[in-house]
């Protein structure tokens, strides 16, 4: 008998866990990486991902402000039997409003209805996507993720010729995918099946624990186990690194899971799962809600980020042109003074006002946004976690942007030609800040206050004053691009 006050506890309780801890196989391997790791800004990348992991730990704050969508498979055995009023996917549901409106770490609300028009956000992160399966059995076997969208979006499906090189597709498809899914991660594949299926065994792949060192050390046993340390070896040889700055370490597991499929046919999914790589996996028994165990302190390597005396301290409040002139691509720097920020919906708000003639509500001249959806705040503080969004969906904003006087943009992963090559014409900068490490960010914004477009939630436009915030330069002010300079240096030739 399976209570449901237990199942919406369970869920409700792997939400709030996955949200602030690692599972400790990641956290080795992220060690595992920087230890290896030779690239200067890949290396500070990873570190402040792992110091981030740390102090999410310690605080029980959300290890990345987008604390995804939230994604169910369930195996429900023949002869349960419910205790429960409620449909298994409302059940779901009420786990997840739970866990997002829990006012010890409110988790923030990033999912909006009505997809293709009014995109309204439900305020709650609800509904789940649920996927069920009855099997033999008498308890609930429950995989439960909260998939960041960055690393969604860059979600891929082929249907292959029968014949056609997998490995090589994959390669082709990574290499396409940018920075935007915040690597290094893991990388989940579906073979096999129909175009569903497929794409839902590379989601359900993602469940696997990160055991690549493991399995390199004994070798493949089979085909499969071969085609993941192959791919695992040529997509870090691609040189994309953490972040996408360049550097030895991309994947951190590869992942695939097969099924049969049509003579004719031959579908392959790859979706990658970002550094916040939020999953659970647990069974219910019919005898009270389950709760994850906690990791130990030990479990996190012994690496500290901090502010070291090779970044430039810059003030944002008499920031000139002529200084970002200075700055070079993989620069680190320091931020300090105030900022705007802004996404998705204020700046397609701001496009439609420009177009009108109507006056904006806040002046960009001279001015740095933060490409950024924060937490609401707990406890006092002034903000909460507010690591930086995918700035390549801003691109097409970018040069109205600048004509307002923007100074520069704060985001993550690279910008495409048209957005560096208005970033170049204007004289601006691009910045980056390190996806994954959310938390690290928010502590060194000092104040945090609405300037416009309130309806919005976290889309608003903020104003925040930062003290010492860590980035790096990603495009100059001559159009420069690590996300270019950076991959090409770190290019194995001859491996892929």
């Amino acid at each position: 008998m399976i209570r449901e006050e237990d199942f919406i506890e369970s869920i409700a309780a792997a939400l709030q866990h996955m949200s602030y801890y690692h599972s400790p196989d990641f956290v080795r391997a992220m060690g595992d990486a920087y230890a290896m790791e030779q690239s200067p800004a890949a290396r500070d990348a990873i570190a402040q991902i792992i110091t981030n992991s740390r102090l999410c730990a310690e605080h029980h704050r959300p290890i990345c402000q987008d604390t995804g969508i939230v994604v169910v498979f369930l195996k429900i055995g023949m002869d349960v039997r419910w205790d429960a009023r409620s449909s298994v996917l409302d059940m779901v549901s009420e786990g997840v409003r739970r866990a997002y409106l829990d006012p010890q770490n409110i988790l923030r609300a990033s999912i909006v209805m009505d997809p293709a028009g009014s995109r309204k956000n439900t305020r709650d992160n609800t509904p789940a996507v649920v996927h069920m399966e009855i099997v033999p059995g008498e308890g609930v076997e429950v995989k439960i993720a909260a998939k960041g969208g960055g690393s969604e979006n860059k979600a891929k499906l082929a249907m292959l010729n029968p014949g056609e090189d997998i490995v090589q597709w994959v390669l082709d498809a990574v290499d396409g995918m940018g920075a935007g899914w915040c690597p290094p991660g893991m990388l989940g594949i579906g073979i096999g099946g129909t175009a569903e299926k497929a794409v839902l065994l590379a989601k359900e792949a993602l469940f696997e624990p990160v055991d690549m060192a493991e399995l390199k050390a004994r070798g493949a046993k089979n085909a499969l186990e071969a085609m993941r340390i192959e791919l695992f070896d040529r997509i870090n040889a691609l040189g994309i690194g953490a972040q996408g700055l360049g550097g030895l370490s991309t994947v951190l597991d590869v992942k695939i899971l097969d099924y049969p499929t049509h003579a004719a046919s031959l579908p392959v999914a790859v979706i990658p799962n970002c550094a916040a790589t939020r999953h659970a996996h647990f069974f219910l028994d019919g005898n009270g809600p389950v709760y994850l165990p906690v990791p130990k302190a030990s479990d996190w390597p012994d690496i500290e980020w901090r502010a070291d005396f090779s970044s430039r301290r810059v003030n944002l409040d008499t920031i000139t042109k002529e200084e970002m002139r200075s700055w070079k691509p993989g620069e680190k720097l320091l931020l300090s003074g105030k900022m705007l920020t802004g996404r998705d919906a204020a700046h397609r708000r701001i496009s439609k006002m420009i177009a009108q003639g109507e006056k904006l509500p806040v002046d960009f001249s001279g001015r740095f946004i933060y490409y950024v959806g924060p937490v609401d705040p707990v406890a006092g503080e002034v903000v909460g976690p507010a690591g930086p969004t995918t700035a390549t969906r801003m691109d097409a904003y970018t040069e109205a942007m600048l004509e307002l006087g923007l100074l520069g943009m704060i985001g993550k992963a690279e910008r495409g030609a048209d957005a560096i090559a208005s970033i170049r014409k204007h004289g601006a900068v691009y910045l980056v800040a390190v996806g994954g490490a959310a938390y690290l960010v928010s502590r060194a914004i000092r104040q945090a206050r609405v300037a416009a477009f309130e309806d919005l939630g976290m889309e608003a436009i903020y104003e925040f004053e930062v003290e010492d915030m860590p980035v790096t330069v990603a495009v100059d002010s001559l159009g420069n691009s690590i996300h270019r300079e950076g991959p090409a240096k770190w290019r194995k030739f001859g491996i892929i």
